[in-house]
């Protein structure tokens, strides 16, 4: 894995670090967690794979810092598991699952506080690892558990864009192409997320490749 250069971490870490100032005056949760929201899609959408895993690692590392100081803030946990698990997708391989594992216990934190925390993000997160992380003897992925968990997130945010398109890849993988069209249409056609234009953009552009590879 190439090392990121200090001046493109500073670009896109900087500015998270330069809002800490302003995280304990935060009004509400969303505040407290836009600056995260921001960078993560900054990295997904914007930066080369080569260089993802470093750059996610610099920026979970920051959210832990949030998470100690807001430990009792679901959507700081969400956060912190969505930037780890990512961590660990860009890594690959066996020695993602220590981060898999890691993103997990975020997860299972923040749905005890509170499991409609971000519209039930917690349970479309902790959904997508067990469908994707190996199962055992290897790892802990478990595809019913997935799907539970999937359908709990739905009840919560039936038309979010993420839960329906994380879904709707899980179905796709099952080869359960009808379910998995109906949940990635959907997903298409979730509400804006205001300020978020940048990751509704890219995930759009996500759910436009997985139809087509139900139009083939």
């Amino acid at each position: 894995m190439h090392p990121v250069s200090r001046s493109l971490l500073s670009v896109l870490i900087l500015p998270l670090l330069l809002s800490f100032a302003g995280f304990a005056a935060a009004a509400t949760p969303e505040e407290l967690i836009r600056p995260i929201q921001d960078q993560w899609a900054e990295i997904k959408y914007r930066q080369p794979e080569k260089q993802q895993a470093d750059l996610y690692h610099a920026l979970a590392q920051q959210v832990h810092k949030i998470v100690e100081a807001n430990p009792a803030s679901a959507e700081a946990l969400i956060w912190e598991g969505i930037v780890v698990s990512s961590e660990a997708g860009a890594k690959g391989g066996l020695g993602a699952l220590s981060l898999a594992k890691e993103a997990k216990l975020r997860f299972e934190e923040a749905l005890k506080i509170n499991d409609k925390a971000l519209a039930g993000s917690a349970y479309t997160s902790l959904a997508t690892l067990y469908a994707q992380v190996p199962g055992w003897p290897v790892g802990f992925g478990n595809k019913d558990k997935a799907e539970e968990l999937f359908k709990k997130s739905l009840v919560i945010n039936p038309t979010g864009i993420d839960a329906n398109f994380f879904y709707g890849e899980y179905l796709l993988g099952r080869d359960r192409h009808a379910e998995a069209r109906t949940h990635l249409e959907a997903a298409l056609k979730a509400p804006p997320r205001p300020g978020r234009e940048l990751a509704d953009s890219g995930r759009k552009q996500e759910i436009q490749a997985l139809l087509a590879k139900l139009n083939k």
